[in-house]
């Protein structure tokens, strides 16, 4: 690499290409044209070191533990900010203002409600339908009730979706809950908080009034921002290359959904809670920390290391403190925290973990939080795509506002016969 431009040399030949700078990080190389004047692609499965857009949204640095959005530390958001706060400035860019905020906020309440017929929808699913089974069918759906949002070239169409989706989301998942356990539907109410209206709607029961707890409110806002964006995961990926071709954005959406149901991705907090579960007590910790070492023991320590962190998780130290503050407002002595409190403190000091960069991750304690604030394992993913829907409309957004960009279409490394002349059947 000399000055701003990269060599490559291929075949005897040698090609200048520029490499670009970006606010903070890694710097990049603009291969664009490499297939044209070389006639090779990069071959990069997963695209673990390939930049497939440029963000304002989300920066992230995995070797020091760095999260930040729109440059704002996540630590800072979580502690100090809210759900609704941080939406407005993932969307818009900048904090807003109190009057902003409250303009904004009155909009998100405003567009709550869901077309009535979307109860007949419901009902087409069967009772033991899993919620994120439900959430992809009615999200990719909802472009049939409000097409009159679903013009991408419009800009106020596009805001309109974008308050619509994040409005919504939390309706749609509080009524997948509702479904999947018998019970009737609960409509939104205007006089409470984000968040605090879909723990209404979640445990609100006929029979008595649902009164939210601010502990309990606190801690799913501070859930909800720590899983607003994570810059470009598999699921927000997939948002943008629906997105690239025009999809509608409530289509878009459905795919990031389908995306996060995989359980190397959105099921991960379920997998942890299920392996603190199995281990059960703190007594029991050194024969599993014994199989996890174990190449040959098919254990595996679940919440712990990170596809891009390779120090601890920024997101992991809120979420602990939120766990401790959930467990003692509702009176829980749950063994499993005694045991995630336990594998922490050893997987920061133990030169194994240390040395493998096994850092707890965020999933490590919202499985607890969830539990026991009364969430079934099978809702957990869904409140992880009710939070990322800010992210993804505002992916979406920045990518269909920009005047470059194209439909995905990545190409691959063929690897399967070279060409052969069909035979007939009888000929075989």
């Amino acid at each position: 690499m000399a000055g701003n431009s990269a060599k490559i040399e291929v075949g005897g030949g040698a090609h200048d290409y520029a490499v670009l700078d970006g606010s903070v990080g890694p710097q990049v190389i603009d291969i664009r044209k490499l297939y044209a004047d070389t006639g090779m692609f990069t071959y990069d499965p997963g695209f673990t070191s390939t930049a497939s857009c440029d963000s304002g949204l989300t920066y992230i640095d995995g070797d020091e533990g760095i999260l930040l959005h729109r440059g704002y530390p996540i630590d800072q958001l979580a502690e100090q900010s809210s759900f609704m706060e941080v939406a407005y400035l993932l969307l818009n860019g900048e904090l807003p203002d109190r009057e902003t905020l409250d303009t904004f906020k009155t909009t998100i309440t405003r567009h709550t409600m869901v077309h009535e017929q979307l109860s007949t929808f419901y009902r087409g699913f069967r009772r033991d339908a899993h919620p994120m089974a439900i959430m992809c069918g009615v999200v990719g759906a909802l472009s049939a009730f409000y097409h009159d949002s679903t013009d991408i070239n419009d800009p106020v169409q596009r805001r309109i979706a974008s308050h619509r989706l994040i409005a919504k989301m939390p309706t749609l998942a509080a009524m997948a809950y509702k479904y999947s356990s018998g019970q009737p539907f609960v409509y939104p109410r205007n006089d409470l908080s984000y968040t605090g209206n879909f723990l209404r709607m979640t445990f609100s029961v006929p029979a008595e009034e649902y009164v939210v707890d601010p502990v309990i409110e606190d801690a799913m806002d501070k859930i909800f921002i720590l899983h607003a964006d994570h810059e470009q995961n598999a699921s927000t990926s997939t948002v943008r290359l629906a997105g690239s071709s025009g999809a509608n954005p409530f289509a878009c959406i459905a795919a990031g959904i389908a995306c996060l149901w995989g359980p190397a991705h959105g099921g991960a907090n379920e997998a942890a809670l299920n392996m603190l579960r199995e281990i059960g007590t703190v007594d029991k910790i050194p024969e599993y920390i014994a199989r996890a070492k174990d190449k040959n023991d098919p254990f595996r320590l679940m919440g712990f290391g990170h596809r891009v962190y390779k120090n601890y998780d920024p997101r992991a130290t809120v979420m602990q403190k939120t766990a401790k503050d959930v467990l003692e407002k509702l009176g829980v002595k749950d063994p499993i925290f005694d045991v995630a409190k336990e594998l922490e403190q050893i997987a920061l000091h133990d030169p194994y973990f240390i040395e493998k960069k096994l850092y707890p991750n965020v999933d490590f304690y919202s499985g607890v939080i969830l539990s026991a604030i009364g969430f079934p394992t099978d809702m957990f993913t869904v409140l992880f795509a009710l939070a990322r829907t800010v992210g993804w409309v505002a992916q979406w957004n920045e990518m269909i506002s920009d005047p470059a960009q194209k439909i995905g279409r990545p190409r691959q490394l063929y690897t399967g016969p070279t060409q052969r002349d069909y035979v007939p059947v009888d000929k075989r």
